[in-house]
């Protein structure tokens, strides 16, 4: 399989050249030449897989490049009990009003960023050793991406990371998970600003076509195709563990920020996993929202950003809405540079005469959730006797239950588990509600920290890789 640029300008690369390589020279994002075909009798064969097993059968048909039994060692090393509390990887659970949560937080960093980075650490590191080269990571985060790839990179060969983070703008758990890290491989650069500063900050270096290569830029942001792939794997877990047999469909709901939790179950859905609805759930950012509602697509500036209480989708300009947009457009390249040529101009675009094809072809809706959205579900969920979700999650539940049709299966991805955003869970259910968290990250937030903070502004961010690897 090949993959090729939304924007049209970049030769067809391999899935081991697009790992590394991040945003596409042309400054668009790499995607499949085509979708593969999953047909009923594979769905058939591989219900009832484990999960590695599965991840396997779903990955092979994106990373051809990569001998099998190489893949799966990946896969058999990147899915395990140890680093995921159990064989069963990614469990389903039903709400007291039927709503299924499918859990894909119980990896090292309890976000569901995880089930992408750990592959995506030990495929690195697997490219990078058969090429005999090195790699410096420079990716983004508003929460979650960056501590889940700073832990899957920690001490890989070959790999140096430089995360960016909005100064002051995550949980003090999500600091402290990240800042704690005291690994040489490991750089945590706050910048003055918010995260679309920082992606914006990611895409200006990554055009740099000069000091990327000089400096072997590369990204674990969901830009990054493998981390895609990683992702519609869960989609069809999901899938197996929501039903009884192959005829069944299931909508799930996805709190989105970056769109790329989302976008991987377009892509299985496209691919012919039998996914109804994809139930786009947003915070006050409600960039998504308004597009999947009217069909207009306006992103804010920074200035127009709110800072809420789901702060890893406090997010204005979803970088992966380009690969939907890119289908969207019926693959038109042109299409989509006169499109994004709009957005970088602050205007946006309107699609609203797409917008039929949006719900019925792409089975995509949305709703918003508020603060108080989000309080009021955590706080339902708690005594109906569901236990606790983070802030996030209960931004996919109440969007869940706006939106379900009668007899529609509905699974929700879990996102993170509540311990990272503990000030929010005492908000809605009080002080004395007890937050666990494993063990091992017991008094994190007391740990050393080790983080630089820069202007807003690529220049700063280059400077600081320079000197780091001089």
């Amino acid at each position: 399989m090949k993959y090729i640029s939304t924007r049209g300008q970049t030769a067809p690369k391999t899935f081991s050249e697009v790992l590394l390589m991040g945003l596409a020279p042309d400054g668009g994002l790499m995607m499949p030449e085509e979708y593969p075909a999953v047909s009923e009798t594979m769905l058939e064969r591989w219900r009832g897989l484990s999960y590695p097993e599965l991840a396997f059968e779903v990955i092979r048909l994106f990373a051809t490049d990569i001998p099998e039994n190489d893949l799966r060692a990946i896969i058999n090393k990147s899915y395990t009990a140890e680093a995921f509390g159990s064989d069963d990887i990614t469990p389903v659970r039903s709400l007291k009003d039927g709503i299924k949560i499918q859990g894909l937080s119980n990896g090292p960093t309890l976000a569901f960023k995880d089930m992408a980075m750990q592959f995506l650490g030990n495929a690195f590191e697997y490219v990078l050793e058969r090429e005999n080269r090195s790699l410096n990571i420079l990716g983004a985060t508003s929460g979650d991406t960056g501590s889940a790839a700073e832990y899957a990179m920690r001490g890989k060969r070959g790999i140096h990371v430089f995360m960016l983070s909005p100064e002051g703008r995550m949980s003090p758990f999500q600091r402290a998970q990240m800042y704690s890290l005291q690994d040489e491989n490991i750089v945590n650069i706050a910048v003055r600003g918010m995260f679309d500063d920082c992606q914006d900050i990611i895409k200006a270096v990554q055009s740099d076509a000069r000091f990327k290569e000089q400096y072997q830029i590369g990204t674990v942001n969901s830009i990054n195709f493998g981390r895609i792939a990683a992702q519609i794997a869960y989609y069809f877990a999901g899938y197996f563990k929501a039903t009884e047999n192959n005829r069944e469909t299931v909508s799930f709901c996805v709190p989105s920020g970056n769109f790329g939790n989302v976008c991987a179950g377009h892509i299985a859905k496209q691919m012919g996993l039998p996914i109804r609805r994809l139930i786009v759930a947003t915070n006050e950012n409600d960039v998504l929202d308004q597009f999947f509602k009217t069909g207009a697509y306006r992103p804010r500036t920074t200035e127009h950003t709110y800072v809420t209480s789901s702060p890893s989708m406090d997010i204005s300009k979803a970088s992966n809405f380009e690969r939907f947009a890119f289908d969207l457009m019926e693959r038109d390249c042109d299409a989509i540079q006169a499109l994004w040529a709009e957005v970088a101009s602050g205007k946006g675009f309107d699609l609203h005469f797409k917008l039929d094809e949006i719900r019925k072809e792409y089975g995509f809706v949305s709703a918003k959730s508020t603060h108080a959205d989000r309080l009021a579900t955590i706080r339902a969920v708690y005594q109906d006797g569901d236990g606790l979700i983070d802030p996030h999650t209960a931004d996919g539940v109440k969007a869940a239950r706006e939106l379900r049709e009668p007899g529609e299966t509905v699974v929700c991805l879990e996102t993170a588990l509540p311990a990272k955003f503990e000030d929010t869970i005492r908000e809605a259910l009080g002080s004395s509600v007890a937050v666990p968290r494993p063990a091992k990250l017991e008094g994190l937030e007391s740990l050393p920290q080790k983080v630089l903070t820069v202007p807003n502004n690529a220049e700063a961010v280059k400077t600081v890789i320079r000197e780091k690897l001089a």
